[in-house]
């Protein structure tokens, strides 16, 4: 394994490999090689020794770290100012800045924040040449040209390699409650949540478990999770309305802490328990989700008010089983075991845009050398 201290570093090494037709495999501190498509080629390159932050501005909201610095350290940086970079992806403890954007890994407050294209106000990455490229800049506003940065993230690194990432960051509500109301079924919690959303209330997460997962958080129940933030009277006027359902428990504090870094991480939680297990990921409409959770067999976790949809199987062959009789919305195998990933379909159903992707990937990479068949296979 290569780790390049610099950009000029890293894109002699992408060179050197691509002249001799070496295929390349692009790391971070591997939290995700169980996710996507297999990770395999002859040089390994890492990028682990760029993690500088390289300019924060707190009271222009915007921050510029290097591809390797850990999910986690950039998260403390940014809590010493009260600020924040809401894409709570799975693995946060291990996880880089660069893997985090390339797996375009987000977590349940995508509902109020967005995900990474959000977020991302300007990048570089060397493509496979070893072309430095800078796209946007330290400006939350910038409609200057193509903005390159979108392609690249969710890309695992098939298209380039990702030395820098700029952010708009967010400021830390005043204040932050969230509450768990338990329902006999999804389509009640379901119906709370469509009244919770089309009421002057906005919480920043609204998530669905279902009896199987609500078991990790001790109730068996269909648990409807909302998390809200602001001031006082805002936070308050939550509880009044959300009571109004039924039984509600409120959390503050490190409860609350606790209760969201349980769902954030169930999905690396569970492929620690389930060796042989896999993860489904569902994207589907805000109508479709009471479907699509009642169609898993197993525990599973919604991000309710933006419709991403994640089940969990204990064996990978039962997902694969789900997913040949799995309802119309498009779905991927997001996690599974190696070896089994080698010849599985874990894109069924890629849609119309994936023509589109591959033109994309052949004007980046023309020898397929980089992160090959890293993008589940397909690309």
């Amino acid at each position: 394994m290569r780790t390049p201290q610099t950009a000029e570093q890293l894109g002699d090494e992408l060179r050197r490999s691509a002249l001799h037709d070496r295929t390349i495999v692009l790391v971070g501190c591997g939290s995700k090689q169980a996710m996507g498509g297999p990770a395999e080629g002859d040089d390994t390159i890492s990028m682990a020794g760029l993690r500088r932050v390289l300019e924060y501005e707190p009271h222009d909201l915007t921050i510029s770290v290097e591809a390797g610095l850990p999910w986690r350290e950039l998260t403390q940086v940014l809590a010493a100012n009260r600020q924040m970079v809401p894409l709570d992806p799975p693995f946060a403890d291990q996880a880089t800045v660069g893997g985090v954007i390339a797996a375009n890994s987000s977590g349940p407050r995508r509902r109020l924040y967005g995900t990474a294209r959000d977020m991302v106000i300007g990048m570089c990455f060397v493509t496979v040449d070893g072309k430095r490229v800078e796209t946007g800049g330290m400006v939350v506003k910038n409609v200057a040209g193509l903005d390159m940065a979108k392609l690249i993230i969710g890309s695992f690194g098939t298209l380039a390699a990702i030395v820098s990432v700029n952010f708009k960051v967010q400021p830390v509500p005043e204040l932050e409650r969230t509450f768990v109301l338990p329902f006999g079924t999804a389509a009640e919690a379901l119906a709370a949540k469509r009244a919770l959303l089309m009421s002057a209330l906005q919480p920043s997460a609204v998530e669905l478990l279902n009896p199987a997962a609500g078991v990790s958080v001790g109730n068996p129940a269909w648990l409807l999770a909302v998390r809200a933030g602001g001031n006082a009277a805002t936070v308050n006027r939550y509880e009044r309305e959300l009571a109004k359902g039924g039984q509600t428990v409120a959390f503050e504090g490190e409860g609350q802490e606790r209760l969201w870094r349980h769902i954030e991480e169930f999905t690396p939680e569970w492929i620690e328990r389930h060796p042989d297990g896999a993860v489904v990921r569902v994207s589907c409409t805000l109508k479709e989700v009471g479907a699509v959770m009642e169609s898993f067999p197993g525990p599973a976790i919604a991000r309710a008010g933006s419709g991403v949809c994640y089940g969990y199987f204990a064996h990978a062959d039962e997902a694969m089983n789900w997913q040949a009789k799995a309802p119309a919305p498009p779905s991927v195998i997001e996690f599974a075991p190696a070896e089994w990933k080698r010849t599985a379909e874990l894109w069924p159903r890629p849609g119309g845009d994936l023509e589109v992707m591959r033109r994309v990937k052949k004007l980046f990479d023309p020898g397929n050398v980089l992160n090959r068949g890293r993008l589940y296979g397909r690309i």
